[in-house]
């Protein structure tokens, strides 16, 4: 087996698709992470901004957490009568698009495009920030570790839905199973010592208490928020799920946001019964909310190193999530043409291949430029996964609008999504507000770059297919052999396949030769005896041997110059320029031979026009 078989695994043909499809246990792993794992960070992010209070602000944690369920409740409904109503994918982007219009649809794909490259750096940084919670010496190497981890996960996505799922199985219940357990036995000492536990092994932070204000605890509520996203992508990814596939994603769904209020509830209120605060990330001794509470319940024993590790594999699998979804959002923005095609196209794996290799490249770019800091993505973070619920929760309040008025509980049913959409739409302005200038407007300036890009790709495609699109019959009209032009430097046998075929297009041949007087053997004294000897026994048209002088050495700016010259002297007529060109077997050969041939044809195609044409006669060695 080659080597990139053995990575990537072998290529699938497209009648195994079937065989790729989940079910729920494999779609809880590939589209649920990003959302369960959002526990471990989730609470922390907006216990971590009511830190000047000191403990005085534990009190507010549950009443904050509460308050971002009761949303996570809503959101739930809502996506559940999405994939109902959408089985072939629902994204914001689909759902915005076919009931809000292509602005809100740009809006959405914006949003969402953003949120996923956030959702995989966020997840990647935050694992790390936990294994060196327990292993404090790994801190220095934290960018090279969120880099090696996003290769492995760019490498195991490759592979494909289905070796993707059987992959993170294990970590997802490892890392549910370790905090289930942290919370079960953290209530139980509650339950024990009548609300009042002693903690095993933690430091706390001393108190500085300051007053509460309104202000504050919406910054705090705007940075838990962080906790809903990744609730998305089962809708985004309905079409990986095997038959009864609307029921599937629903359980899936449905298994996901259970678990997720279990563990946001059970961390946030153990953080107020244990009396644990966030620490600040740049304290020489940080650890996490999540290894502070573990440590309060269990003590720094094997499991509480079992727990941090299984956090550190979940919050770097939860990048999954962006690697699973945001390859499906970049093919159905660019079936509308607002992206390159290229991200329509399948690779070895029956993959979105490009799409994986793009949020890839972008993730890096992030990680490296935010050096690996949680505390300072999250800043980013939340807007565009927010605008995009909005967004997809009004598309469906248009859609059941759009029902036949006949439709069993349609009014149910713009009910429930009216509420997410309004619930949703103030949650993105509290956010927003909140955030920006800790970072928001960073996410707020992005949005419209984007749009705009996509609408230059649209704009582009738009001109492409209004050029190309022709029904008319085969015009046969003045057709006449080109002008054929041939640069040579020098007669050999690359050369000689190169006129041969000259020869077969037209009877009006240049041979065009520049003498740089550097003191190689000319053309010029080769020609008679090598071309026009046997051209003249066969009784074959000449071909014109042009010499143009170039006392400064330039190659390149000479013969474009007489290509042109030649295509304005020749009007209408076509010009069929031949460059010999040599193949080598392997790609540092290339490193030993000029390379006037690509750059030749690299400037006659930027400046070229119809009535140019360019030809490769390439000579394999």
């Amino acid at each position: 087996m080659s080597l990139t078989n053995s990575l990537f695994g072998r290529p699938l043909a497209t009648s195994e698709e079937r065989a790729e499809h989940i079910g729920v246990a494999g779609g809880i792993p590939i589209f649920g992470l990003d959302a369960l794992t959002s526990a471990a960070y989730g609470p922390e992010t907006a216990l971590a901004l009511l830190i000047p209070l000191g403990l005085m602000g534990i009190q507010y944690i549950v009443p904050i957490i509460s308050a971002i369920l009761v949303l996570l409740v809503i959101v739930y409904f809502s996506y559940r009568q999405t994939i109902a109503a959408y089985p072939g994918g629902g994204g914001s982007y689909t759902v915005a698009t076919e009931n809000l219009g292509n602005g809100a649809g740009l809006l959405a794909a914006a949003a969402l495009m953003i949120d996923y490259i956030l959702t995989a750096a966020v997840g990647i940084s935050a694992g790390v920030e936990a294994v060196v919670s327990d292993q404090p010496w790994l801190l220095p190497h934290t960018i090279l570790l969120c880099i090696v981890i996003l290769a492995v996960l760019a490498i195991v996505n490759m592979r494909g839905v289905k070796d993707t799922g059987a992959a993170f199985i294990l970590p997802t219940f490892l890392f549910v199973g370790t905090l289930l357990t942290s919370i079960g036995v953290g209530a139980w000492h509650v339950y024990r010592t009548g609300g009042h536990p002693i903690a095993a092994a933690v430091p706390l932070p001393g108190p500085t208490i300051k007053l509460i204000g309104y202000w504050l605890l919406l910054k705090a509520f705007s940075n838990g928020c962080a906790a809903m996203t990744g609730v998305e992508a089962v809708s985004n990814g309905v079409m990986a799920f095997g038959e009864p596939r609307t029921k599937n994603a629903q359980r899936t769904l449905t298994v996901i946001i259970g678990i997720l209020i279990v563990l946001l509830f059970g961390t946030a209120w153990l953080a107020q019964k244990y009396q644990i605060m966030a620490m600040e990330p740049n304290d020489a001794h940080y650890q996490s909310l999540l290894s502070l509470i573990v440590m309060a319940v269990l003590g720094r024993g094997w499991f509480y190193h079992l727990t941090m590790w299984s956090v550190f594999l979940a919050l770097c699998l939860s990048a999954n999530t962006a690697f699973a979804d945001f390859p499906r959002l970049t093919r159905a923005i660019a079936m509308r043409d607002y992206l390159p095609h290229v991200f329509i196209l399948r690779g070895r794996r029956l993959l979105f291949s490009h799409g994986i290799y793009a949020l890839t490249g972008l993730t890096a770019v992030l990680l490296i430029g935010f050096r690996g800091r949680t505390d300072w993505l999250i800043s980013l973070y939340a807007i565009g996964a927010f605008l995009a619920f909005t967004l997809s929760q009004a598309g469906m309040v248009m859609h059941w609008k759009k029902e036949d008025p006949t439709h069993r509980g349609r009014y149910w049913h713009m009910f429930v999504n009216g509420i997410g959409a309004i619930a949703t739409g103030i949650t993105t302005i509290i956010v927003l507000i909140a955030k920006f200038t800790a970072g928001a407007w960073v996410t707020a300036l992005l949005v419209p770059t984007l749009i705009l890009l996509m609408l230059a790709i649209k704009q582009h495609y738009t001109r492409v297919k209004g050029e190309m699109v022709d029904m008319t019959p085969l015009n046969t009209a003045n057709l006449e052999q080109p002008l054929v032009v041939i640069p040579m430097a020098r007669w050999d046998r690359i050369t000689e396949k190169a006129l041969r075929f000259g020869m077969l297009l037209s009877k009006e041949i240049k041979v065009v030769n520049v003498d740089c007087d550097d003191g190689e053997q000319a053309l010029c004294t080769v020609w008679d005896d090598k071309v026009l000897a046997p051209i003249k026994k066969d009784g074959l048209a000449e071909p014109e041997l042009v010499t143009l002088h170039s006392g400064f050495r330039l190659v390149i700016g000479p013969l474009i110059d007489y290509v042109f010259e030649l295509e304005h002297q020749n009007p209408g007529r076509k010009i069929a320029v031949l460059l010999p060109e040599l193949v080598v077997r392997h790609w540092w050969e290339n490193l030993l031979h000029n390379q006037r041939v690509q750059l030749l044809k690299l400037i006659l195609l930027l400046r070229g026009n119809q009535r140019i044409i360019v030809v490769n006669i390439p000579w394999y060695l």
